[in-house]
């Protein structure tokens, strides 16, 4: 884990229930830097064993107070409920050869039977010699071939600043245990514009289902045990601030 260069006790997070959402939103703030993340999971009645399809929905924000570009956002780790789990068994894949230097649409076409999901990425490019520009790019989530004999997602972002570039990662989901977590993903986020920008947004939604004896089955799957689905986040920039955040996304068993 990275040493920080900022002690803890500068770390101010504020936790308060989301308005309208079974989940919990929590912002971070370490000077003038801030992040802030929700959460959530749906539907919110689930099973007590087994499972049934879920779709997890978050957003993350990044900025800073006094008007300047946010520090470089490195890495984020996440850690999932152990009441979830991946249902990949005859989900087709896709690869990261095969969405090299695709556009957003190209990529969906490409590989459309793969897709598990989709958001925006959005960031502030500082280019030498010219004024900030925010740029925005369509996020793509696709099922990707194990490795190692972890299932993995290959995320597609597409980037129009200093020139047209296709940004492609393939990221491994690892079992773990660890108390309440048995997913865990560390995503190393790619240099936006060359290294020239910094990542304001990300808004994502993780959904897909299909029939599998005439039953529906989803690439994520859930029951509820003890009330709740729950993530641990982490967010580290390339200044030293690291954002730790637990979020939380109610449920409850049928009556």
């Amino acid at each position: 884990m990275r040493k920080l260069r900022r002690p803890l006790p500068l770390l101010i997070a504020v936790l308060a229930l989301a308005a309208c959402a079974s989940a919990y939103a929590v912002k971070a703030e370490i000077g003038p830097d801030w992040a802030s993340a929700t959460a959530q999971f749906s539907p919110n009645v689930l099973p007590k064993k087994g499972g049934a399809p879920i779709a997890l929905s978050s957003i993350t924000r990044i900025g800073n107070s006094e008007g300047k570009s946010p520090p470089t956002l490195t890495t984020m780790i996440f850690l999932f409920d152990k009441n979830g789990y991946l249902d990949t068994k005859d989900l087709p894949t896709c690869t990261v050869a095969k969405l090299e230097g695709a556009t957003p649409s190209e990529a969906r076409k490409r590989c459309a039977g793969a897709m598990v999901g989709e958001g925006t990425g959005k960031a502030i490019v500082s280019l030498p010699g010219a004024a900030p520009v925010r740029v925005s790019s369509p996020l793509s989530f696709f099922n990707g071939p194990k490795e190692g004999g972890k299932p993995t997602v290959i995320v597609h972002a597409y980037e129009t600043i200093p020139a047209p570039k296709a940004l492609v990662l393939s990221v491994p989901i690892e079992r773990i245990k660890h108390g309440r977590y048995g997913y865990r993903v560390q995503i190393e986020v790619p240099p936006i514009a060359g290294g020239y920008g910094a990542a304001t947004l990300a808004e994502a939604t993780i959904e897909a289902t299909r029939k599998r004896g005439g039953k529906k089955v989803g690439y994520m799957n859930a029951a509820c045990n003890g009330g709740r689905l729950q993530v641990y986040g982490t967010l580290s920039f390339a200044n030293g601030n690291f954002f730790p955040a637990v979020l939380a996304s109610s449920c409850h068993t049928p009556d």
